[in-house]
C-alpha cells in the first residue's frame, strides 16, 4: 500500500509548488550586503565566497543534538530546540545568497526506534517552529515542500505541512524542502511502486530510465543537491537522498549542529568553490598529458 508517495496525496499545494519550481530557472546572484550585519568572522569569508558559483541546491545532515546536550549535562530534547535556531539561520542565509534550494533532514523513518517521549516532543517541535517561522518564510518568499511519507505522521503534523505548503504555494524564492519521515530507499521503493500503480499492466513492459524514475521522487522539479553538508563529524549519508546525491560534494564537519551558525556555513560554501567538478569525467588536458599504455611484452 502506497502511504503518501503520490502527487495527488499533497493535493493541489504541491501540484503548483512543483510548477513554480520548474519556473525558476533563472540565475539569481546575490547582492553583497544580502546578509545584513555580520561579525568580523564572516566578513573575511565572504571577501573569498564567489558569490556567482554558490550551489544550486544545498542538503544537509543536521546531526549531532543529542551530544550537544549531553556534554552540557541537559536532556536530549534541549538540543533538538536549540537546533532550531541553527536551522532558521542556515535557511535565512541560504534564502538571502539565492540558492535555489535547501533540503534539511529532520526526521527520519528509522527515527521512529527513538523513545516514544522524545518522538512527541520532536512532532510538537515542529508544529510550532512552522507556525512561529511563517513570517520569516513570507518575508523570504520561500517555498516550503516535505520529502517523504508524510500520510504516515501524526493528523496534526499533516495539517500543518499541508498549511505550511498553501501559504508559501506562491513564493517565488528558495524552495525550502524539509525531509520528514523520510528515508532514501523508501523514497525509491515508493517511485518504483507509483510507476508500476500507473502502469497497471497497460501497454508494453518498457525498461524504466533515470529520467523516468526521477519523475517519481520526492523531489521532482528541482536540482538534484550539489553540496551535502553533515554536521558531528559522522562520514555516513545516513539513507539521506540516495538517488540525488550520485555526485554531490560532501562536507563533514566536527561542528555539533546547534553549534552551526552562518559562518560555518559560510566556510562550507568556500569548500565547495574549492572542490573539481568532474562527473565521472576527467580534467581539461589531463588527456594529453597521459603516456598511451603499452601492450603486454613491450
Amino acid at each position: 500500500m502506497l502511504t503518501l508517495r503520490r502527487k495527488e496525496d499533497f493535493g493541489e499545494a504541491f501540484r503548483t509548488t512543483v510548477s513554480h519550481t520548474k519556473m525558476h530557472k533563472t540565475l539569481q546572484v546575490p547582492a553583497p550586503g544580502s546578509l545584513g550585519p555580520v561579525t568580523p568572522e564572516e566578513a573575511r569569508l565572504l571577501e573569498k565566497l564567489d558569490l556567482t558559483r554558490l550551489p544550486r541546491h544545498v542538503a544537509v545532515i543536521m546531526d549531532g543534538n543529542g551530544r550537544w546536550a549531553q556534554k552540557r549535562h541537559l536532556p536530549r530534547i534541549a538540543g533538538h530546540r536549540s537546533g532550531t535556531q541553527s536551522a532558521r539561520t542556515t535557511i535565512e542565509t541560504c534564502a538571502r545568497l539565492k540558492i535555489e534550494a535547501l533540503t534539511l533532514y529532520a526526521f527520519s523513518v528509522e527515527n521512529w526506534r527513538r523513545p516514544k517521549a522524545e518522538i512527541d516532543f520532536l512532532m510538537q517541535l515542529l508544529r510550532e517552529y512552522l507556525r512561529k517561522e511563517m513570517p520569516l518564510i513570507q518575508k523570504n518568499e520561500i517555498r516550503m515542500r516535505f520529502l517523504g511519507r508524510i500520510g504516515e505522521l501524526p493528523s496534526g503534523v499533516q495539517k500543518d505541512v499541508r498549511e505550511a505548503m498553501e501559504k508559501t504555494a506562491g513564493n517565488q524564492g528558495m524552495v525550502l524542502c524539509v525531509a520528514l519521515n523520510y528515508g532514501g530507499r523508501a523514497e525509491i521503493v515508493d517511485a518504483m511502486n507509483a510507476i508500476l500503480e500507473e502502469r497497471n499492466g497497460h501497454g508494453p513492459a518498457e525498461r524504466i530510465s533515470e529520467e523516468q524514475l526521477a519523475r517519481y521522487l520526492y523531489t521532482e522539479g528541482l536540482p538534484d543537491p550539489d553540496l551535502l553538508i553533515r554536521t558531528s563529524g559522522e562520514m555516513r549519508v545516513s539513507n539521506f537522498l540516495l538517488w540525488q546525491i550520485a555526485y554531490a560534494e560532501i562536507f563533514v564537519t566536527e561542528t555539533l549542529w546547534p553549534d552551526f551558525n552562518r559562518a560555518r556555513l559560510l566556510e562550507a560554501l568556500l569548500e565547495f568553490q574549492k572542490r573539481e567538478r568532474r562527473y565521472g569525467g576527467i580534467r581539461e588536458g589531463e588527456a594529453a598529458l597521459e603516456k598511451p599504455a603499452r601492450a603486454a611484452g613491450h
